[in-house]
């Protein structure tokens, strides 16, 4: 059966961002990537859930990120008992302002009539209104130094991200390690774990956010094997790799020459008008994804690390497969 086009926004990092609007383009699936808020308070997730609302889709699946700690009742806890016995902060002020146990989560079950879906770790199956089967992983996780925010394990432990083979889509909070995950210091803050299991499952579309500076996307070739110990040093195909967008690519250099900087400038302009970056990257297209040989990574960064403008969305277009069977989960 033929595949089908099928057309994502993608977005990550909002934070609660006032003044944030959805970009006027109707789309399939809406998907974000995580940190919903700054300081997961209940106002501002619902700030976060107002902007997905006047997004075009039928299907807006979404994970949280380290910001978003009060959908991650371990943390959520241990915030609270910090927050009394450290800075003598009675429960009640607490429970004002980032609610009870599972009140965020409730905020997202109370937006499932509006489309909305949260996806915690793991695999979920859609068939979507265009007549195609989205089968999807996800996870919030993501390594730290202390691990005191949500969903959150100490940077050189292990986590396991149990990605299938069948997978089309990874939905995560941070970057894999080796792509798109270059911080202003210029340092890997990926996840190498993240990576392996990516270079294994060999998925159509990788979308995350969390390395603010990492905004772009990339169409990674596979060696033709995966390695014992998959790393970006040895299972990507460099050679036959593309670049699609960069942050470089948008912002003036102090290299750059003043036609640079124009071309620049008026690309960015063009970009900011529209209110989104688009890329195909279905069959015939000039860099198409190819199942099982090529990966599309998709950093979907909204908030910039300059006083600058918000960074754009993302408008994908992949062929996914058609639906032939009834799946775990449906969207209708």
């Amino acid at each position: 059966m033929q595949d089908i086009k099928t057309r994502f926004l993608i977005l990550s990092d909002t934070h609660a961002e006032k003044g944030l609007t959805a970009p006027n383009l109707p789309v399939d699936v809406a998907i974000h990537c995580g940190d919903f808020t700054n300081e997961s308070k209940l106002h501002e997730f619902r700030t976060t859930l107002d902007l997905l609302r006047t997004i075009n889709a039928p299907l807006k699946i979404v994970t949280a990120g380290n910001h978003d700690f009060t959908l991650d009742t371990p943390m959520l806890a241990k915030k609270r008992a910090q927050a009394e016995a450290v800075f003598s902060i009675e429960p009640e002020l607490m429970i004002k302002e980032y609610g009870d146990f599972g009140d965020a989560r409730q905020l997202f079950e109370d937006a499932k009539r509006d489309g909305v879906v949260f996806l915690d770790q793991g695999a979920h199956r859609f068939n979507l209104d265009n007549g195609a089967r989205l089968a999807v992983y996800a996870s919030p996780f993501t390594p730290s130094v202390d691990a005191d925010w949500g969903f959150q394990f100490k940077r050189g432990e292990h986590h396991d991200f149990a990605i299938d083979n069948d997978v089309d889509i990874v939905i995560t909070h941070g970057p894999p390690k080796g792509v798109l995950d270059l911080t202003a210091s210029n340092q890997r803050g990926g996840c190498e774990h993240l990576f392996a299991a990516v270079a294994k499952a060999r998925p159509r579309l990788h979308c995350f956010g969390h390395i603010h500076e990492g905004w772009g996307a990339k169409l990674v070739a596979w060696r033709d094997t995966p390695s014992e110990f998959p790393s970006h040093f040895s299972d990507i195909n460099n050679g036959e790799s593309a670049l699609v967008d960069t942050l470089a690519a948008l912002r003036p250099r102090k290299w750059d020459t003043a036609q640079d900087i124009a071309e620049k400038e008026s690309r960015l302009t063009a970009l900011r008008a529209a209110g989104y970056r688009a890329t195909d990257h279905c069959s015939g297209s000039e860099f198409p994804v190819v199942p099982g040989r090529t990966t599309l990574f998709v950093n979907a960064a909204i908030e910039s690390t300059e006083e600058d403008q918000a960074q754009l969305p993302w408008a994908i277009d992949l062929d996914l497969p058609a639906a032939n069977q009834f799946v775990d989960t449906v969207h209708r």
